[in-house]
Formats: C-alpha cells, sequence, structure tokens
C-alpha cells in the first residue's frame, strides 16, 4: 500500500466543508459554494501544473494498490450519509438565504462528490462496483447516466450524434436542455436495442430504465413520508444543480472538438485530441483525475490513479471549477476559447504537416 493514494484523500474536503454549510446559517452556509467555485479556481491559477507521467513500473503498482479502490468505495457512504443530513436540516424551518445556501452545497457535493465517483465506478467491470454507481447515480435522481455514458457517450464522443458534445458556439444553456432531454431519450433508446438484440421484449422486467425510473421514484416517496413535502422539493432542487454541474463539465470537455467523419456515421477511432485536458493539479486530485479526460476516452478503462498526460492533447487555460464560471458569461467564454480553438487547430495541422 502506497502512501502516495493518500494525496487523494483531498476529496473529503468538500463534504468536510458541506457539514459546515448544513450546520451553521448566514454566510456559512455558502462555504462549499466559495471552496469549490471561490478557493480552489484560486489555487489552480496560483499553484503549478503537472504533466508527469507514471513510469511503467510505478503504473503496475499502483494498479494493484487496493488504496486506491478503497476511497472510492468511501465516498458512497458519505454521500448518503450527507444527503441523510441535509434532508434533516431542511426539513425544519430555515431563512430563504441559508436554504439555498444548503441546497447549493449539496447540489455541489451531488455533481462532484456523487455522480464525478460514479463516473469512475461505472467504467469497472464488478458487479459491485457497478452497483455503488448506480446508488451514488440515485443521490442524484441521474441513474441513466450509467447507460447513456458508457453505451452511447464514449461511443458518439466529439460528434454530432452525441448531446453531450458540444458544438463550437453552442452557449452552456441551451447545451444543458440539449443535453439532459437527449441523453434521456438516448438512454431509453440504447436500453430497447440491447433488449432486442437478447431477444427480449422492451418492457421486460430486464429492463434497466424501467427499473432506474421506480427506484427514484421510490426514493422521492420515502423523503416524502419521512422528511416532509418541501424536504423533498428541496432535495429534487438539489439533484438537480447536481445534474447540471455535471452537464456543465460536459460542455467544456469536447467544447468545439470534432472527430473526422470517414464516411457517412463512421468516424475516425476517439483519441486524446478530441477532449480538452487540464494538469491542474488540485482540480484533479479534488476529482480523481477527471480533468485528465483525454486519456480517460483514449482508454475507457484505465483507473484514474493511471491516467496520462498527452502532448497533443488539447488543454484548457484553467481547471474545471475556472472553466466552468467561465462558461456561464458566453461572451467571455467564446472569446477565450474559440482563441485556445484556433491555437491548437493550427499546432495540430503542423504536427500532421510534419509527421
Amino acid at each position: 500500500m502506497s502512501v502516495r493514494a493518500l494525496k487523494y484523500l483531498t476529496v473529503l474536503s468538500i463534504p468536510f466543508t458541506a457539514y459546515i454549510s448544513l450546520t451553521y446559517n448566514g454566510w456559512l452556509s455558502y462555504t462549499t459554494v466559495l471552496y469549490a467555485f471561490g478557493l480552489v479556481p484560486l489555487l489552480e491559477l496560483l499553484l503549478p501544473q503537472s504533466e508527469k507521467n507514471l513510469s511503467k513500473v510505478e503504473e503496475e503498482v499502483v494498479k494493484k494498490d487496493g488504496l486506491y479502490d478503497a476511497l472510492l468505495y468511501l465516498c458512497v457512504p458519505v454521500q448518503w450519509l450527507t444527503l441523510l443530513y441535509f434532508l434533516v436540516v431542511v426539513s425544519q424551518p430555515l431563512a430563504i438565504f441559508d436554504l439555498v445556501g444548503k441546497i447549493s452545497c449539496m447540489g455541489i457535493l451531488c455533481g462532484a462528490f456523487g455522480i464525478n465517483v460514479a463516473h469512475e465506478l461505472g467504467h469497472r467491470r464488478t458487479k459491485y462496483e457497478q452497483t455503488m454507481a448506480k446508488t451514488l447515480l440515485l443521490s442524484s435522481l441521474y441513474m441513466h447516466f450509467f447507460i447513456e455514458h458508457n453505451r452511447g457517450h464514449h461511443k458518439h464522443v466529439s460528434t454530432d450524434e452525441d448531446p453531450a458534445s458540444a458544438k463550437q458556439g453552442e452557449m452552456v444553456y441551451t447545451f444543458w436542455f440539449k443535453s439532459v432531454i437527449m441523453s434521456y431519450i438516448s438512454a431509453w433508446k440504447l436500453e430497447f436495442d440491447r433488449l432486442r438484440t437478447i431477444g427480449k421484449s422492451i418492457f421486460s422486467v430486464g429492463n434497466e430504465m424501467i427499473w432506474y425510473q421506480v427506484i427514484q421514484l421510490g426514493l422521492l416517496v420515502a423523503i416524502y413520508f419521512t422528511f416532509g413535502g418541501w424536504a423533498t422539493v428541496y432535495f429534487i432542487a438539489a439533484a438537480t444543480v447536481g445534474f447540471l454541474l455535471l452537464e456543465t463539465i460536459n460542455y467544456i470537455e469536447h467544447y468545439g472538438l470534432r472527430r473526422k467523419e470517414i464516411k457517412e456515421g463512421i468516424y475516425e477511432k476517439v483519441l486524446p485530441i478530441h477532449s480538452w485536458n487540464s494538469n491542474h493539479t488540485f482540480g484533479r486530485l479534488l476529482l480523481f483525475e477527471l480533468s485528465r479526460h483525454s486519456d480517460h476516452h483514449y482508454r475507457a478503462n484505465r483507473k484514474y490513479q493511471t491516467l496520462r498526460h498527452f502532448e497533443d492533447a488539447p488543454q484548457m487555460p484553467t481547471g474545471y471549477p475556472g472553466m466552468m464560471l467561465l462558461s456561464l458569461l458566453p461572451p467571455v467564454w467564446f472569446l477565450v476559447m474559440h482563441k485556445h480553438i484556433e491555437k491548437y487547430k493550427t499546432q495540430h495541422e503542423m504536427g500532421e504537416a510534419l509527421a
């Protein structure tokens, strides 16, 4: 067991700030918001980036180190205990100012902690890890992500066929509607196709999408009868913040990047050049290396601790939190990102010419 894995305990800073936000009122209700979108972007601007990759020997060692997986598994009970605490807190009378802070806090936890860890576990091949992924997605009412992301997004990424890949010039606000609605529809289609392939009815008990709706509705009913109607509304609001954070990340991860269409419906292989990458160290630790997204799409089965930097992958000007804030200001986003896209295209074309 390597002590180097302990650096990923950084992720627990998010639920720690959540405890403060949920326990105290006034400005302290916004501790998680100020941390995630204030302190973290500032640290990412000030701290150096790291393009270092593990050696082959180091990679084999960390792949076999169970502590890396244990840290992921730990996130499951932490997420659900925090959600339970949130429901207890918001079921009591609160001022609107405090309530908004606490809902925002839980929403950030749903997106950055729940869905993000579910994303990593959802790519694992063991049933128990996939079950943990679905459990985390349940906490954000976004269980269909398990189907659409693995069977849809990774296949169609950086093409017009993928609702989670943003086109150049597309605003994040219109992207939210497109990605949320079309990804949900896509998940149903993918599940229907799977059932037809194995000769089962689309209305059979084997339809995972039907089960996801039943389970999510069951959770809402349980919350309603345990904590009340308003707590249920506040949970839905927090879950919405969570999946909108996910969709904002989707927006920045592939913005303006497109795979070449070889012939109708057939595209070039997914390469590191088709995803925006970030080597900002603090954000990498905080999100289990999610920002090394180029390698994730190039080799989706690689565990987070082994993800690599590629010289030819397009690099974001700052880390994920900063980029998410920037995306909320479309004119500024377009000004910054379109310059980076043009610069990247020029470098890529020069590289191809030299090759």
